[in-house]
């Protein structure tokens, strides 16, 4: 693995826990769901959603260091995979695989990371990080790391890929 920082690296002692832990977003206690509200107001000609049906909605990412970095959230709230309706996580593996294919139809792509961190909203969301090809360094766990330092890409770049992704979501419904 390749560390996108340079040596000497220090590892710092961990703070004290901090029990009970404050809310999240959408929680009870925490700031409201921006997500929920943000599709009670959803208006597709102000947001076009990359790809949408009646449980999932595909989303572009913002300030984005990869062309095809990408998210996918549930138009209901949930929390996590364990509270997730049957019927919506049964659609889930479908959906994640369909859009694996799309982000990989935009080319040069290596492979799709497909992550899901729980700790800023309690609403359900999935990250898609494509590796681009070659990028040796971004392997594993290091391709956030280096998303997270790499500049932003060129607008045009950013909107290509998502219009590739937006095409192959619709050739599939």
């Amino acid at each position: 693995m390749t560390l996108p920082y340079a040596e000497p690296l220090t590892r710092v002692e961990l703070g004290p826990r901090v029990i009970p832990e404050p809310p999240r977003v959408g929680e009870p206690g925490g700031d409201p769901c921006g997500l929920c509200k943000w599709f009670a107001d959803f208006d597709e000609s102000e947001h076009t959603p990359l790809w949408s049906n009646d449980e999932w909605v595909l989303c572009r990412a913002t300030e984005v260091t990869i062309p095809g970095v990408v998210w996918l959230a549930s138009r209901g709230h949930h929390d996590s995979f364990a509270d997730l309706p049957d019927k919506l996580a049964a659609s889930y593996g479908p959906v994640v695989a369909r859009i694996e294919r799309a982000i990989l139809s935009v080319g040069d792509i290596a492979r799709v990371h497909v992550y899901r961190w729980g700790d800023g909203s309690s609403h359900f969301h999935i990250w898609f990080f494509p590796r681009p090809l070659g990028m040796l360094e971004a392997r594993r766990e290091m391709l956030p790391l280096w998303a997270d330092l790499l500049p932003e890409a060129p607008k045009a770049e950013v909107a290509e890929a998502e219009e590739k992704i937006a095409a192959a979501m619709a050739a599939g419904d």
